[in-house]
Protein backbone atom coordinates (compact mmCIF):
# COMPACT_ATOMS: atom_id res chain seq x y z
CA UNK A 1 0.00 0.00 0.00
CA UNK A 2 2.88 2.37 0.71
CA UNK A 3 4.06 2.52 -2.90
CA UNK A 4 0.53 3.34 -4.04
CA UNK A 5 0.16 6.04 -1.38
CA UNK A 6 3.46 7.61 -2.43
CA UNK A 7 2.38 7.62 -6.07
CA UNK A 8 -1.05 9.07 -5.38
CA UNK A 9 0.24 11.78 -3.08
CA UNK A 10 3.38 12.82 -4.88
CA UNK A 11 2.79 12.12 -8.56
CA UNK A 12 -0.97 12.26 -8.97
CA UNK A 13 -2.16 14.80 -6.38
CA UNK A 14 1.10 16.79 -6.18
CA UNK A 15 0.86 17.39 -2.44
CA UNK A 16 4.30 19.00 -2.45
CA UNK A 17 2.65 22.03 -4.07
CA UNK A 18 0.72 22.57 -0.82
CA UNK A 19 3.98 23.54 0.91
CA UNK A 20 3.89 26.79 -1.06
CA UNK A 21 0.86 27.88 0.97
CA UNK A 22 1.43 29.74 4.26
CA UNK A 23 -0.31 27.14 6.42
CA UNK A 24 1.99 24.34 5.24
CA UNK A 25 5.15 26.37 4.59
CA UNK A 26 7.12 24.61 7.35
CA UNK A 27 6.58 21.26 5.65
CA UNK A 28 8.27 19.56 2.72
CA UNK A 29 8.07 16.30 0.84
CA UNK A 30 10.52 15.02 3.45
CA UNK A 31 8.32 15.82 6.44
CA UNK A 32 5.32 14.27 4.72
CA UNK A 33 7.35 11.10 4.09
CA UNK A 34 8.48 11.06 7.71
CA UNK A 35 4.88 11.15 8.92
CA UNK A 36 4.03 8.21 6.66
CA UNK A 37 7.13 6.33 7.85
CA UNK A 38 6.22 6.85 11.49
CA UNK A 39 2.58 5.88 10.95
CA UNK A 40 3.44 2.77 8.97
CA UNK A 41 5.88 1.66 11.66
CA UNK A 42 3.58 2.42 14.61
CA UNK A 43 0.62 0.71 12.96
CA UNK A 44 2.71 -2.39 12.21
CA UNK A 45 4.23 -2.68 15.69
CA UNK A 46 1.43 -1.50 18.00
CA UNK A 47 -1.90 -1.99 16.20
CA UNK A 48 -1.56 -4.96 13.82
CA UNK A 49 -0.37 -7.47 16.47
CA UNK A 50 -3.53 -6.75 18.50
CA UNK A 51 -6.07 -7.02 15.69
CA UNK A 52 -7.02 -10.63 16.38
CA UNK A 53 -6.85 -10.12 20.15
CA UNK A 54 -9.42 -7.30 20.20
CA UNK A 55 -11.66 -9.34 17.90
CA UNK A 56 -11.68 -12.42 20.13
CA UNK A 57 -11.70 -10.57 23.46
CA UNK A 58 -14.50 -8.15 22.70
CA UNK A 59 -15.57 -5.58 25.31
CA UNK A 60 -17.67 -6.79 28.23
CA UNK A 61 -19.24 -5.24 31.31
CA UNK A 62 -18.10 -6.75 34.60
CA UNK A 63 -20.86 -5.12 36.64
CA UNK A 64 -18.91 -1.96 37.35
CA UNK A 65 -16.95 -1.05 34.25
CA UNK A 66 -16.37 -1.92 30.61
CA UNK A 67 -13.36 -4.19 30.23
CA UNK A 68 -11.07 -4.16 27.20
CA UNK A 69 -7.72 -5.88 26.66
CA UNK A 70 -5.08 -3.78 28.44
CA UNK A 71 -3.04 -3.80 25.24
CA UNK A 72 -5.66 -1.54 23.65
CA UNK A 73 -4.89 1.15 26.21
CA UNK A 74 -1.16 0.97 25.48
CA UNK A 75 -1.53 1.08 21.70
CA UNK A 76 -3.79 4.14 21.83
CA UNK A 77 -1.50 5.87 24.33
CA UNK A 78 1.36 5.52 21.85
CA UNK A 79 -0.87 6.79 19.08
CA UNK A 80 -1.68 9.87 21.15
CA UNK A 81 2.01 10.38 21.93
CA UNK A 82 2.74 10.38 18.19
CA UNK A 83 0.67 13.55 17.80
CA UNK A 84 -1.61 12.05 15.17
CA UNK A 85 -4.81 13.01 17.04
CA UNK A 86 -3.95 16.66 16.41
CA UNK A 87 -2.09 16.18 13.14
CA UNK A 88 -4.02 18.80 11.14
CA UNK A 89 -4.50 21.30 13.96
CA UNK A 90 -2.58 24.53 14.53
CA UNK A 91 0.80 24.30 16.16
CA UNK A 92 -0.42 26.34 19.14
CA UNK A 93 -2.97 23.57 19.79
CA UNK A 94 -0.24 20.96 19.77
CA UNK A 95 -0.84 20.10 16.13
CA UNK A 96 1.47 19.56 13.17
CA UNK A 97 -0.49 21.68 10.67
CA UNK A 98 -0.40 18.76 8.25
CA UNK A 99 -2.55 18.84 5.13
CA UNK A 100 -5.67 16.75 5.62
CA UNK A 101 -4.73 14.59 2.63
CA UNK A 102 -1.41 13.64 4.25
CA UNK A 103 -3.08 12.90 7.58
CA UNK A 104 -5.61 10.68 5.79
CA UNK A 105 -2.87 8.80 3.98
CA UNK A 106 -1.08 8.23 7.29
CA UNK A 107 -4.32 7.13 8.97
CA UNK A 108 -4.83 4.44 6.34
CA UNK A 109 -2.01 2.43 7.93
CA UNK A 110 -3.79 2.40 11.30
CA UNK A 111 -7.19 1.54 9.80
CA UNK A 112 -5.60 -1.30 7.88
CA UNK A 113 -3.76 -2.61 10.95
CA UNK A 114 -6.78 -2.60 13.29
CA UNK A 115 -9.98 -0.76 12.60
CA UNK A 116 -11.28 -1.84 16.02
CA UNK A 117 -8.58 0.10 17.82
CA UNK A 118 -8.41 2.97 15.33
CA UNK A 119 -12.09 3.85 15.69
CA UNK A 120 -11.53 5.46 19.10
CA UNK A 121 -9.02 7.84 17.52
CA UNK A 122 -11.25 8.54 14.51
CA UNK A 123 -14.16 9.62 16.71
CA UNK A 124 -11.97 11.66 19.03
CA UNK A 125 -10.30 13.61 16.24
CA UNK A 126 -13.63 14.31 14.53
CA UNK A 127 -15.19 15.41 17.84
CA UNK A 128 -12.33 17.81 18.60
CA UNK A 129 -12.27 19.15 15.05
CA UNK A 130 -15.96 20.04 15.30
CA UNK A 131 -15.41 21.90 18.56
CA UNK A 132 -12.48 23.78 17.06
CA UNK A 133 -14.88 25.17 14.45
CA UNK A 134 -18.11 25.64 16.42
CA UNK A 135 -17.09 25.73 20.09
CA UNK A 136 -16.43 28.74 22.29
CA UNK A 137 -12.86 29.64 23.22
CA UNK A 138 -13.20 27.84 26.56
CA UNK A 139 -14.91 24.80 25.00
CA UNK A 140 -11.93 24.53 22.65
CA UNK A 141 -9.47 24.87 25.51
CA UNK A 142 -11.19 22.43 27.87
CA UNK A 143 -12.88 19.86 25.65
CA UNK A 144 -11.08 19.97 22.29
CA UNK A 145 -7.51 20.39 23.54
CA UNK A 146 -7.83 17.53 26.02
CA UNK A 147 -9.03 15.25 23.24
CA UNK A 148 -6.31 16.33 20.83
CA UNK A 149 -3.71 15.45 23.45
CA UNK A 150 -5.27 12.04 24.08
CA UNK A 151 -6.12 12.78 27.70
CA UNK A 152 -9.83 12.33 26.88
CA UNK A 153 -11.59 10.56 24.01
CA UNK A 154 -14.82 11.55 22.27
CA UNK A 155 -18.00 10.24 20.65
CA UNK A 156 -20.94 11.38 18.55
CA UNK A 157 -24.42 10.58 19.90
CA UNK A 158 -27.09 10.86 17.21
CA UNK A 159 -29.20 7.72 16.86
CA UNK A 160 -31.91 6.66 19.28
CA UNK A 161 -33.56 3.24 19.62
CA UNK A 162 -36.91 4.42 18.22
CA UNK A 163 -35.52 6.80 15.58
CA UNK A 164 -32.57 5.11 13.87
CA UNK A 165 -31.41 7.31 10.98
CA UNK A 166 -34.49 9.55 11.21
CA UNK A 167 -32.97 12.36 13.24
CA UNK A 168 -36.18 14.40 13.02
CA UNK A 169 -37.72 11.80 15.35
CA UNK A 170 -35.16 12.00 18.16
CA UNK A 171 -36.73 12.48 21.58
CA UNK A 172 -33.78 13.36 23.82
CA UNK A 173 -34.67 16.58 25.64
CA UNK A 174 -32.40 19.42 26.74
CA UNK A 175 -33.93 21.73 29.34
CA UNK A 176 -32.20 24.96 30.49
CA UNK A 177 -30.57 24.30 33.87
CA UNK A 178 -32.05 27.06 36.01
CA UNK A 179 -32.25 30.80 35.76
CA UNK A 180 -28.55 31.48 35.28
CA UNK A 181 -27.86 28.68 32.83
CA UNK A 182 -26.52 31.10 30.20
CA UNK A 183 -23.76 32.26 32.55
CA UNK A 184 -21.85 28.97 32.96
CA UNK A 185 -18.23 29.47 31.89
CA UNK A 186 -18.29 26.30 29.75
CA UNK A 187 -21.36 27.40 27.81
CA UNK A 188 -25.11 27.61 28.12
CA UNK A 189 -25.96 24.76 30.49
CA UNK A 190 -28.81 22.28 30.08
CA UNK A 191 -30.10 19.07 31.62
CA UNK A 192 -30.44 16.24 29.10
CA UNK A 193 -32.73 13.22 29.36
CA UNK A 194 -33.08 10.47 26.79
CA UNK A 195 -31.46 7.40 25.25
CA UNK A 196 -28.82 7.07 22.54
CA UNK A 197 -28.15 3.84 20.65
CA UNK A 198 -25.20 2.50 18.62
CA UNK A 199 -22.66 4.82 20.28
CA UNK A 200 -19.17 3.71 19.28
CA UNK A 201 -16.64 4.35 22.01
CA UNK A 202 -19.54 5.25 24.33
CA UNK A 203 -18.00 3.74 27.47
CA UNK A 204 -14.52 2.52 28.37
CA UNK A 205 -11.64 3.31 30.70
CA UNK A 206 -8.95 3.90 28.10
CA UNK A 207 -8.96 7.57 29.08
CA UNK A 208 -10.05 9.36 32.26
CA UNK A 209 -13.00 10.99 30.53
CA UNK A 210 -15.23 10.71 27.45
CA UNK A 211 -16.65 13.78 25.74
CA UNK A 212 -20.04 13.00 24.21
CA UNK A 213 -21.42 15.28 21.50
CA UNK A 214 -25.17 14.80 21.80
CA UNK A 215 -28.03 15.87 19.56
CA UNK A 216 -31.15 16.81 21.54
CA UNK A 217 -34.20 19.02 21.25
CA UNK A 218 -34.88 22.05 23.40
CA UNK A 219 -38.61 22.10 24.28
CA UNK A 220 -40.70 25.09 23.22
CA UNK A 221 -42.54 27.40 25.64
CA UNK A 222 -45.35 24.84 25.80
CA UNK A 223 -42.94 22.14 26.92
CA UNK A 224 -43.33 20.20 23.67
CA UNK A 225 -40.54 19.24 21.30
CA UNK A 226 -40.50 20.95 17.91
CA UNK A 227 -41.31 18.42 15.14
CA UNK A 228 -38.68 17.76 12.48
CA UNK A 229 -35.04 18.81 12.58
CA UNK A 230 -35.48 22.54 13.27
CA UNK A 231 -35.43 22.12 17.02
CA UNK A 232 -32.27 20.00 17.19
CA UNK A 233 -29.34 21.49 19.08
CA UNK A 234 -25.88 20.13 19.92
CA UNK A 235 -24.46 19.64 23.42
CA UNK A 236 -21.17 18.66 25.04
CA UNK A 237 -21.93 16.06 27.71
CA UNK A 238 -18.80 14.77 29.48
CA UNK A 239 -18.91 11.37 31.18
CA UNK A 240 -17.14 12.91 34.20
CA UNK A 241 -17.93 16.46 35.31
CA UNK A 242 -15.14 18.99 34.80
CA UNK A 243 -14.48 22.56 35.88
CA UNK A 244 -13.54 25.55 33.75
CA UNK A 245 -9.85 24.63 34.07
CA UNK A 246 -10.41 21.17 32.62
CA UNK A 247 -9.89 19.40 35.94
CA UNK A 248 -12.14 16.49 36.90
CA UNK A 249 -14.45 17.38 39.78
CA UNK A 250 -14.72 13.76 40.93
CA UNK A 251 -18.43 13.72 40.15
CA UNK A 252 -19.81 11.46 37.46
CA UNK A 253 -22.29 13.04 35.07
CA UNK A 254 -25.76 11.53 34.76
CA UNK A 255 -24.74 9.32 31.83
CA UNK A 256 -24.99 5.57 32.30
CA UNK A 257 -24.28 2.47 30.26
CA UNK A 258 -27.53 0.63 29.54
CA UNK A 259 -25.90 -2.14 27.53
CA UNK A 260 -23.21 -3.20 25.08
CA UNK A 261 -24.08 -4.18 21.52
CA UNK A 262 -22.25 -7.30 20.34
CA UNK A 263 -21.49 -6.81 16.68
CA UNK A 264 -20.58 -8.93 13.69
CA UNK A 265 -17.22 -7.16 13.38
CA UNK A 266 -15.23 -4.16 14.59
CA UNK A 267 -15.43 -5.81 17.99
CA UNK A 268 -12.46 -3.94 19.40
CA UNK A 269 -14.59 -0.79 19.65
CA UNK A 270 -17.23 -0.62 22.35
CA UNK A 271 -20.71 0.00 20.97
CA UNK A 272 -23.20 1.17 23.54
CA UNK A 273 -26.73 2.07 24.51
CA UNK A 274 -26.41 5.12 26.76
CA UNK A 275 -29.02 6.56 29.09
CA UNK A 276 -28.90 10.29 29.81
CA UNK A 277 -30.65 11.76 32.84
CA UNK A 278 -31.77 8.79 34.93
CA UNK A 279 -31.11 10.84 38.06
CA UNK A 280 -32.24 14.36 37.28
CA UNK A 281 -30.57 15.11 33.97
CA UNK A 282 -27.09 14.97 32.47
CA UNK A 283 -25.28 18.30 32.46
CA UNK A 284 -24.62 19.44 28.89
CA UNK A 285 -23.16 22.60 27.39
CA UNK A 286 -24.68 23.88 24.17
CA UNK A 287 -22.45 24.15 21.10
CA UNK A 288 -23.50 26.91 18.72
CA UNK A 289 -26.92 28.50 18.64
CA UNK A 290 -30.19 26.76 19.55
CA UNK A 291 -31.55 24.80 16.61
CA UNK A 292 -28.15 24.70 14.87
CA UNK A 293 -27.24 21.22 16.05
CA UNK A 294 -27.40 19.46 12.70
CA UNK A 295 -25.41 22.17 10.95
CA UNK A 296 -22.65 21.78 13.54
CA UNK A 297 -22.81 17.99 13.60
CA UNK A 298 -22.63 17.67 9.85
CA UNK A 299 -19.20 19.29 9.99
CA UNK A 300 -18.18 16.23 11.97
CA UNK A 301 -20.28 13.80 9.96
CA UNK A 302 -18.91 14.80 6.54
CA UNK A 303 -15.37 14.29 7.81
CA UNK A 304 -16.46 11.03 9.40
CA UNK A 305 -18.03 9.84 6.13
CA UNK A 306 -14.76 10.30 4.26
CA UNK A 307 -12.96 8.48 7.06
CA UNK A 308 -15.48 5.61 6.96
CA UNK A 309 -14.76 5.29 3.24
CA UNK A 310 -11.03 5.28 3.94
CA UNK A 311 -11.48 2.65 6.66
CA UNK A 312 -13.40 0.44 4.25
CA UNK A 313 -10.66 1.00 1.69
CA UNK A 314 -7.90 0.06 4.11
CA UNK A 315 -9.67 -3.18 5.02
CA UNK A 316 -10.11 -3.95 1.33
CA UNK A 317 -6.40 -3.38 0.80
CA UNK A 318 -5.55 -5.59 3.78
CA UNK A 319 -7.53 -8.47 2.28
CA UNK A 320 -6.04 -7.85 -1.15
CA UNK A 321 -2.48 -7.99 0.13
CA UNK A 322 -3.23 -11.14 2.12
CA UNK A 323 -4.75 -12.88 -0.90
CA UNK A 324 -1.89 -11.86 -3.19
CA UNK A 325 0.55 -13.40 -0.71
CA UNK A 326 -1.56 -16.55 -0.44
CA UNK A 327 -2.00 -16.86 -4.21
CA UNK A 328 1.76 -16.68 -4.70
CA UNK A 329 2.50 -19.41 -2.16
CA UNK A 330 -0.45 -21.80 -2.36
CA UNK A 331 0.06 -24.49 -5.03
CA UNK A 332 -2.94 -26.24 -6.53
CA UNK A 333 -3.85 -27.46 -10.01
CA UNK A 334 -1.82 -27.58 -13.20
CA UNK A 335 -1.64 -25.45 -16.30
CA UNK A 336 -3.79 -26.31 -19.28
CA UNK A 337 -1.80 -27.07 -22.41
CA UNK A 338 -2.86 -27.92 -25.96
CA UNK A 339 -3.19 -31.58 -24.91
CA UNK A 340 -4.96 -30.82 -21.66
CA UNK A 341 -3.47 -31.03 -18.21
CA UNK A 342 -0.31 -33.04 -17.52
CA UNK A 343 -1.11 -34.94 -14.33
CA UNK A 344 2.59 -35.67 -13.86
CA UNK A 345 3.60 -32.01 -13.80
CA UNK A 346 4.08 -30.29 -10.44
CA UNK A 347 1.17 -28.15 -9.19
CA UNK A 348 1.44 -24.42 -9.82
CA UNK A 349 0.88 -21.47 -7.53
CA UNK A 350 -2.77 -20.55 -7.85
CA UNK A 351 -1.86 -17.07 -9.08
CA UNK A 352 -1.15 -18.84 -12.37
CA UNK A 353 -4.89 -19.48 -12.90
CA UNK A 354 -6.82 -16.83 -14.82
CA UNK A 355 -9.79 -16.87 -12.46
CA UNK A 356 -7.58 -16.21 -9.45
CA UNK A 357 -5.97 -13.33 -11.33
CA UNK A 358 -9.47 -12.04 -12.07
CA UNK A 359 -10.27 -11.98 -8.38
CA UNK A 360 -6.97 -10.29 -7.56
CA UNK A 361 -7.42 -7.69 -10.29
CA UNK A 362 -10.91 -6.93 -9.06
CA UNK A 363 -9.61 -6.39 -5.53
CA UNK A 364 -6.82 -4.18 -6.83
CA UNK A 365 -9.22 -2.12 -8.94
CA UNK A 366 -11.63 -1.69 -6.02
CA UNK A 367 -9.04 -1.05 -3.30
CA UNK A 368 -6.64 1.22 -5.14
CA UNK A 369 -9.48 3.04 -6.88
CA UNK A 370 -11.17 3.67 -3.52
CA UNK A 371 -7.86 4.90 -2.10
CA UNK A 372 -7.62 7.40 -4.94
CA UNK A 373 -11.19 8.53 -4.23
CA UNK A 374 -10.53 9.04 -0.50
CA UNK A 375 -7.32 10.99 -1.07
CA UNK A 376 -8.84 13.07 -3.86
CA UNK A 377 -11.67 13.99 -1.48
CA UNK A 378 -9.17 14.83 1.26
CA UNK A 379 -7.21 16.98 -1.18
CA UNK A 380 -10.44 18.90 -1.86
CA UNK A 381 -10.69 19.60 1.89
CA UNK A 382 -7.23 21.19 1.80
CA UNK A 383 -8.18 23.20 -1.28
CA UNK A 384 -11.36 24.37 0.39
CA UNK A 385 -9.44 25.64 3.41
CA UNK A 386 -6.24 27.01 1.85
CA UNK A 387 -6.91 27.68 -1.85
CA UNK A 388 -7.80 31.02 -3.38
CA UNK A 389 -11.45 32.05 -3.32
CA UNK A 390 -12.43 30.52 -6.67
CA UNK A 391 -10.56 27.26 -6.07
CA UNK A 392 -11.95 26.99 -2.54
CA UNK A 393 -15.53 27.40 -3.78
CA UNK A 394 -15.04 24.78 -6.48
CA UNK A 395 -13.55 22.41 -3.92
CA UNK A 396 -16.48 22.97 -1.57
CA UNK A 397 -18.97 22.14 -4.32
CA UNK A 398 -17.12 19.04 -5.47
CA UNK A 399 -16.69 17.83 -1.91
CA UNK A 400 -20.40 18.16 -1.17
CA UNK A 401 -21.20 16.18 -4.31
CA UNK A 402 -18.57 13.48 -3.83
CA UNK A 403 -18.94 12.84 -0.08
CA UNK A 404 -21.86 10.37 -0.51
CA UNK A 405 -19.71 8.50 -3.05
CA UNK A 406 -16.57 8.68 -0.90
CA UNK A 407 -18.48 7.00 1.93
CA UNK A 408 -20.67 4.51 0.08
CA UNK A 409 -18.55 3.28 -2.85
CA UNK A 410 -15.65 1.89 -0.78
CA UNK A 411 -18.11 0.48 1.75
CA UNK A 412 -19.75 -1.62 -0.96
CA UNK A 413 -16.89 -2.51 -3.28
CA UNK A 414 -14.08 -2.97 -0.79
CA UNK A 415 -16.41 -5.31 1.07
CA UNK A 416 -16.72 -7.18 -2.21
CA UNK A 417 -12.93 -7.17 -2.36
CA UNK A 418 -12.85 -8.81 1.08
CA UNK A 419 -15.32 -11.43 -0.14
CA UNK A 420 -13.05 -12.18 -3.08
CA UNK A 421 -10.05 -12.39 -0.74
CA UNK A 422 -11.86 -15.13 1.18
CA UNK A 423 -12.59 -16.92 -2.09
CA UNK A 424 -8.94 -16.78 -3.15
CA UNK A 425 -8.06 -18.54 0.09
CA UNK A 426 -10.55 -21.29 -0.71
CA UNK A 427 -11.82 -23.24 2.28
CA UNK A 428 -9.10 -21.78 4.47
CA UNK A 429 -10.52 -18.29 3.94
CA UNK A 430 -13.65 -19.24 5.86
CA UNK A 431 -11.68 -20.21 8.96
CA UNK A 432 -10.30 -18.03 11.74
CA UNK A 433 -6.81 -19.31 10.97
CA UNK A 434 -6.56 -16.63 8.29
CA UNK A 435 -7.21 -12.91 8.71
CA UNK A 436 -9.44 -12.42 5.68
CA UNK A 437 -12.65 -13.55 7.37
CA UNK A 438 -12.16 -10.89 10.07
CA UNK A 439 -11.49 -8.22 7.44
CA UNK A 440 -14.85 -9.06 5.85
CA UNK A 441 -16.70 -8.98 9.19
CA UNK A 442 -15.05 -5.71 10.20
CA UNK A 443 -15.82 -4.13 6.83
CA UNK A 444 -19.45 -5.23 6.73
CA UNK A 445 -20.29 -2.57 9.33
CA UNK A 446 -19.13 0.25 7.08
CA UNK A 447 -22.18 -0.10 4.87
CA UNK A 448 -24.26 1.26 7.75
CA UNK A 449 -21.79 3.54 9.54
CA UNK A 450 -22.56 7.25 9.05
CA UNK A 451 -25.62 6.52 6.93
CA UNK A 452 -26.71 3.54 4.87
CA UNK A 453 -26.46 3.35 1.09
CA UNK A 454 -30.08 4.42 0.93
CA UNK A 455 -29.36 7.52 3.03
CA UNK A 456 -26.32 8.42 0.90
CA UNK A 457 -28.31 7.85 -2.29
CA UNK A 458 -31.13 10.14 -1.17
CA UNK A 459 -28.55 12.77 -0.22
CA UNK A 460 -26.85 12.53 -3.61
CA UNK A 461 -29.92 12.48 -5.83
CA UNK A 462 -32.30 14.44 -3.64
CA UNK A 463 -29.93 17.27 -2.72
CA UNK A 464 -26.40 17.26 -4.06
CA UNK A 465 -26.85 16.93 -7.84
CA UNK A 466 -29.40 19.76 -7.90
CA UNK A 467 -27.87 22.18 -5.38
CA UNK A 468 -27.10 25.65 -6.74
CA UNK A 469 -28.90 24.72 -9.92
CA UNK A 470 -26.61 21.76 -10.56
CA UNK A 471 -23.37 23.77 -10.26
CA UNK A 472 -21.43 20.99 -8.52
CA UNK A 473 -22.48 18.37 -11.05
CA UNK A 474 -21.50 20.61 -13.96
CA UNK A 475 -18.11 21.20 -12.33
CA UNK A 476 -17.52 17.47 -11.86
CA UNK A 477 -18.54 16.69 -15.45
CA UNK A 478 -16.18 19.39 -16.71
CA UNK A 479 -13.29 17.78 -14.86
CA UNK A 480 -14.22 14.38 -16.23
CA UNK A 481 -14.36 15.81 -19.76
CA UNK A 482 -10.90 17.32 -19.27
CA UNK A 483 -9.53 13.88 -18.39
CA UNK A 484 -11.31 12.36 -21.38
CA UNK A 485 -9.74 14.96 -23.68
CA UNK A 486 -6.25 14.29 -22.33
CA UNK A 487 -6.76 10.53 -22.60
CA UNK A 488 -8.08 10.78 -26.15
CA UNK A 489 -4.79 12.38 -27.18
CA UNK A 490 -2.98 9.15 -26.23
CA UNK A 491 -3.44 6.21 -28.59
CA UNK A 492 -3.48 3.57 -25.84
CA UNK A 493 -6.19 5.39 -23.85
CA UNK A 494 -8.51 6.44 -26.66
CA UNK A 495 -10.80 3.41 -26.25
CA UNK A 496 -11.36 3.77 -22.47
CA UNK A 497 -11.84 7.51 -22.97
CA UNK A 498 -14.62 6.78 -25.47
CA UNK A 499 -16.23 4.31 -23.07
CA UNK A 500 -16.16 6.79 -20.23
CA UNK A 501 -17.69 9.49 -22.43
CA UNK A 502 -20.58 7.14 -23.20
CA UNK A 503 -21.06 6.37 -19.50
CA UNK A 504 -21.09 10.09 -18.68
CA UNK A 505 -23.77 10.67 -21.33
CA UNK A 506 -25.82 7.89 -19.76
CA UNK A 507 -25.42 9.50 -16.33
CA UNK A 508 -26.57 12.86 -17.67
CA UNK A 509 -29.59 11.19 -19.26
CA UNK A 510 -30.48 9.49 -15.97
CA UNK A 511 -30.09 12.75 -14.05
CA UNK A 512 -32.39 14.56 -16.45
CA UNK A 513 -34.94 11.76 -16.17
CA UNK A 514 -34.96 12.15 -12.38
CA UNK A 515 -35.45 15.90 -12.67
CA UNK A 516 -38.23 15.70 -15.25
CA UNK A 517 -40.97 16.62 -12.81
CA UNK A 518 -42.02 13.28 -11.32
CA UNK A 519 -43.26 13.41 -7.71
CA UNK A 520 -40.31 13.20 -5.29
CA UNK A 521 -41.30 9.77 -4.02
CA UNK A 522 -41.19 8.43 -7.58
CA UNK A 523 -38.04 10.24 -8.72
CA UNK A 524 -36.14 9.03 -5.64
CA UNK A 525 -37.43 5.44 -5.78
CA UNK A 526 -34.31 4.35 -7.68
CA UNK A 527 -31.82 6.52 -5.83
CA UNK A 528 -29.57 3.56 -4.95
CA UNK A 529 -29.01 2.36 -8.55
CA UNK A 530 -28.39 6.01 -9.41
CA UNK A 531 -25.77 6.16 -6.64
CA UNK A 532 -24.17 2.96 -7.90
CA UNK A 533 -24.01 4.16 -11.48
CA UNK A 534 -22.75 7.58 -10.42
CA UNK A 535 -20.08 5.98 -8.23
CA UNK A 536 -18.78 3.73 -10.99
CA UNK A 537 -18.55 6.69 -13.38
CA UNK A 538 -16.51 8.59 -10.80
CA UNK A 539 -14.19 5.65 -10.22
CA UNK A 540 -13.73 5.09 -13.94
CA UNK A 541 -12.79 8.77 -14.23
CA UNK A 542 -10.22 8.48 -11.45
CA UNK A 543 -8.71 5.34 -12.96
CA UNK A 544 -8.48 6.99 -16.38
CA UNK A 545 -6.89 10.09 -14.86
CA UNK A 546 -4.31 7.90 -13.12
CA UNK A 547 -3.65 6.07 -16.39
CA UNK A 548 -3.03 9.39 -18.16
CA UNK A 549 -0.45 10.22 -15.51
CA UNK A 550 1.24 6.83 -15.99
CA UNK A 551 1.33 6.89 -19.80
CA UNK A 552 4.73 5.86 -21.10
CA UNK A 553 5.82 4.13 -17.89
CA UNK A 554 6.53 0.39 -17.85
CA UNK A 555 7.68 -0.29 -14.28
CA UNK A 556 5.80 -2.86 -12.21
CA UNK A 557 3.80 -0.30 -10.22
CA UNK A 558 2.65 1.44 -13.40
CA UNK A 559 1.81 -1.79 -15.22
CA UNK A 560 -0.20 -3.01 -12.24
CA UNK A 561 -2.31 0.12 -12.23
CA UNK A 562 -2.70 0.06 -16.00
CA UNK A 563 -4.05 -3.50 -15.82
CA UNK A 564 -6.36 -2.53 -12.96
CA UNK A 565 -7.70 0.32 -15.09
CA UNK A 566 -8.23 -2.03 -18.03
CA UNK A 567 -10.05 -4.47 -15.76
CA UNK A 568 -12.32 -1.75 -14.39
CA UNK A 569 -13.30 -0.53 -17.84
CA UNK A 570 -13.85 -4.04 -19.22
CA UNK A 571 -15.62 -5.65 -16.25
CA UNK A 572 -17.07 -2.85 -14.11
CA UNK A 573 -17.97 0.15 -16.26
CA UNK A 574 -20.55 -1.84 -18.30
CA UNK A 575 -22.59 -2.24 -15.08
CA UNK A 576 -23.42 1.47 -15.27
CA UNK A 577 -25.83 0.88 -18.16
CA UNK A 578 -27.84 -1.69 -16.19
CA UNK A 579 -28.10 0.47 -13.08
CA UNK A 580 -29.00 3.65 -14.89
CA UNK A 581 -31.47 1.93 -17.24
CA UNK A 582 -33.69 1.39 -14.19
CA UNK A 583 -33.40 5.09 -13.39
CA UNK A 584 -34.06 6.32 -16.94
CA UNK A 585 -37.15 4.09 -17.32
CA UNK A 586 -38.43 5.32 -13.92
CA UNK A 587 -39.14 1.75 -12.89
CA UNK A 588 -41.46 1.90 -9.87
CA UNK A 589 -41.59 -1.79 -8.99
CA UNK A 590 -40.03 -1.24 -5.57
CA UNK A 591 -42.31 1.70 -4.82
CA UNK A 592 -45.56 0.00 -5.83
CA UNK A 593 -45.12 -3.54 -4.51
CA UNK A 594 -47.69 -3.98 -1.68
CA UNK A 595 -46.47 -4.97 1.76
CA UNK A 596 -48.61 -8.14 1.71
CA UNK A 597 -46.55 -9.48 -1.21
CA UNK A 598 -43.64 -10.22 1.08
Amino acid sequence: MRATLDFLLNEWLDVDALTERPRFAEHSAGTFASVLDMSERLAATEFAPLNRLVDTQEPHFDGERVVLPRETHGALAKYAESGMLAATQDEDMGGMQLPFVVEMAASAFFYKASIGISSYAVLTTANANLLMVHGTALQKQVFAANQLSGRWFGTMCLSEPQAGSSLSDIATRAVPDGEGFEDDALGARYRLTGNKMWISGGDHEITENIVHLVLAKIPGPDGKLVPGTRGISLFIVPKMRVDAEGALTGERNDVSLAGLNHKLGNRGTTNCLLNFGEHGGAIGYRVGAPGEGLRCMFHMMNEARIRIGLGATALGMAGYEASVDYANTRTQGRRMGTSGKDAGAPPVAIIGHADVRRMLLAQKAYGEGALALALYSARLVDEQHTGDAAAAKDAERLLELLTPIAKSWPSEWCLEANSLAIQVHGGYGYTRDFAVEQYWRDNRLNMIHEGTHGVQALDLLGRKVSMEGGAALRLLLARIQDTIARATAQDTLRDPATRLAAAVARLEQATQACQAGAPPEASLANAVPYLQGFGHVVLAWLWLDIAVRLEGRSDALARGKQFAMRYFFAHELPKVDAWLAVVVSNDLTCLHVPADCF
